[in-house]
């Protein structure tokens, strides 16, 4: 069990960039259309969606407090960027949701070596998280336990989501670790 969810976290890491980010050259200067019905109040939804606020809240705030030209730091050759990495979630958020059955908006070759301007990565980041939010919207309580195939493992819509929050919250730290190597101290920690 413990080797098929490594398997998992290393298909994400692998296969996200080269599915999902054949991006646009210019990234969205806006989000999309505002969630269609009202959020849950209760249950599992409720709650993905209270832990989604907080980590899209941390990651485009740390996003806006890291200085433009720290946006092109990688720790080494061959190592995500500051805007490759938030363009890997941008990617995440779109990929993540055709498995609940959102699709994907069309792109242009690989985001994350296009979108690069701290502007235009925020811009990207804002409406990824409101593409996830709307996806997952759209579900029912009943949908959660419909079942799909990821990664070559059945799992039910609710895993996905929970996939979901997990890839988040991981380049959370991630970026959090950037961030400090350049000497941006997190805002809600300050």
């Amino acid at each position: 069990m413990r080797a098929m969810k490594r398997l998992v976290l290393v298909l994400l890491v692998v296969l996200v960039p080269s599915l999902v980010f054949g991006a646009q050259n210019t990234p969205r200067a806006s989000a999309p259309a505002a969630i269609p019905t009202p959020a849950p109040k209760a249950g599992f939804r409720a709650d993905f969606f209270a832990n989604l606020d907080e980590v899209e809240e941390k990651i485009l705030a740390l996003a806006e407090a890291t200085p433009q030209e720290k946006f092109a730091w990688r720790p080494a050759n061959g190592i995500r960027s500051v805007s490759e990495v938030y363009m890997h979630v941008a990617g995440g958020n779109y990929f993540l949701a055709t498995f609940i059955g959102a699709k994907a908006p069309a792109r242009n070759g690989d985001m994350e070596k296009t979108v690069t301007a701290k502007a235009d990565v925020i811009a990207e980041l804002k409406a990824s998280f409101q593409h996830l939010r709307n996806a997952v919207n759209a579900l029912s309580d009943a949908d959660l336990e419909k079942t799909v195939k990821m990664f070559g493992k059945q799992t039910s819509y609710r895993s996905v989501l929970l996939t979901m929050i997990s890839h988040l919250h991981e380049h959370l730290g991630q970026s959090i670790a950037y961030a400090r190597s350049n000497g941006v101290v997190p805002p809600w920690s300050q």
